[in-house]
């Protein structure tokens, strides 16, 4: 089994940035693949970025160039910094940890951009 819990969300005002961090219970140096998901209210949730243990980094259009995704393998966590927030990021972020044919997921942390 693999825990993973999210921090970092809050509110931030438009153009403002966060940075959203996810704890592993278990190592991540040979989890081939995680990532960052969001749903906002009414919506599915969607990709925001996936890193893979080879290092192969996927993201979303609407985040390209504000948005990266990190992984420290010593400390277990998943990082995703966001740049020039907009309102349209509100959202539940959800960490996702991929291992063969099981996915885990984070309980999720909320972010909201609003002035």
């Amino acid at each position: 089994q693999v825990q993973l819990v999210e921090s970092g969300g809050g509110l931030v005002q438009p153009g403002g940035s966060l940075r959203l961090s996810c704890a592993a219970s278990v190592s991540i140096f040979s989890i081939p693949a995680m990532g960052w998901y969001r749903q906002a209210p009414g919506k599915q949730r969607e990709l925001v970025a996936t890193l893979t243990s080879g290092g192969s980094l996927n993201f979303v259009d609407s985040v390209k160039g504000r948005f990266t995704i990190s992984r420290d393998n010593a400390k277990n966590t998943l990082y995703l910094q966001m740049n020039s927030l907009k309102p349209e990021d509100t959202a539940v972020y959800y960490c996702n940890a991929k291992i063969i044919y099981d996915n885990y997921w984070g309980q999720g942390t909320q972010v909201t951009v609003s002035s």
